[in-house]
């Protein structure tokens, strides 16, 4: 609760600061009561928002609501809302203000991964439930991504065929001093260890470390061959970046090298072996 409201008076900084820049005193009076609304919408709205940017849907498939009720009990939670987001990339995330309105999004392309890649996958976003992280991952995404929206379409703007000198320096300014702040955004509530957390705590649950590690392979090849398409700002959001790399998604990069999230799976399954 600490990060997500400094997170909101963060944002509410950067609006004021605008504001006095454009209009003085009068400028400051408007970008207050924007903030307002924005915090206001950010924290209670924020999970409708991105589940609607990536036109996700509640889903009816009740072996797949039985798999995420299983694994929340599992946890000690209640079973969180299940979506599935049209896209054939496997991938997953979670997003809610609390364990209590939390919910859990699939791609369909995930019901592709075998069914304990896709209990694995589950386990780890259930984890992010219970370790609270939704709210501030999901509110640091939609505030983000409003301001990163304005950085990317400085950055369209620079290799636009029509663009002139004053749109290209326009564009120029836009990428330079709004990408950073949606990038510092993101850096400044999300750290990379909660993705280490939540697949030891997903491994935990399904007892099945090595078929998370599967997925995770499986979920970052698709996401390389097929990459999603949406607001570099979410990309903390699910469990593998599903966006294409380059610099711009690059500044907003929170996750761990799948390499060591893997290898640390692994080790965690040899340590249960000799334990045995």
């Amino acid at each position: 609760m600490i990060r997500t409201a400094a997170l909101l008076a963060f944002l509410t900084a950067i609006l004021l600061a605008i504001g006095f820049l454009f209009a003085g005193i009068l400028g400051m009076t408007i970008a207050f009561a924007l903030a307002i609304i924005i915090n206001f919408l950010s924290y209670w709205f924020s999970d409708r928002i991105v589940l609607g940017m990536y036109k996700a849907q509640l889903s009816e498939d009740k072996e797949l609501n039985d798999m995420v009720e299983a694994i929340a009990r599992e946890a000690d939670l209640p079973k969180p809302r299940v979506y599935i987001v049209p896209s054939e990339t496997p991938n997953a995330f979670a997003t809610g203000r609390n364990k209590n309105h939390a919910a859990v999004a699939i791609t369909q392309g995930l019901t592709s991964l075998t069914r304990e890649e896709m209990a694995g996958v589950i386990g780890h976003e259930i984890s992010h439930i219970k370790n609270n992280d939704i709210l501030v991952q999901t509110v640091s995404a939609t505030i983000a991504g409003a301001i990163a929206y304005l950085a990317q379409f400085g950055y369209w703007s620079l290799f636009s065929r029509d663009s002139r000198d004053a749109g290209t320096f326009i564009g120029l300014v836009l990428m330079v001093v709004f990408a950073p702040i949606a990038a510092f955004i993101v850096r400044m509530s999300i750290s990379r260890r909660r993705e280490y957390s939540a697949d030891y705590m997903g491994a935990i649950l399904t007892k099945k470390p090595l078929a998370l590690a599967s997925a995770l392979r499986k979920i970052n090849k698709m996401s390389e061959e097929n990459p999603m398409r949406g607001s570099s700002a979410t990309s903390h959001l699910w469990i593998v970046n599903p966006f294409r790399h380059d610099w711009f998604t690059g500044l907003f990069s929170t996750h761990p090298p799948l390499e060591r999230r893997v290898a640390k799976l692994e080790r965690m399954s040899a340590s249960e072996v000799h334990r045995k």
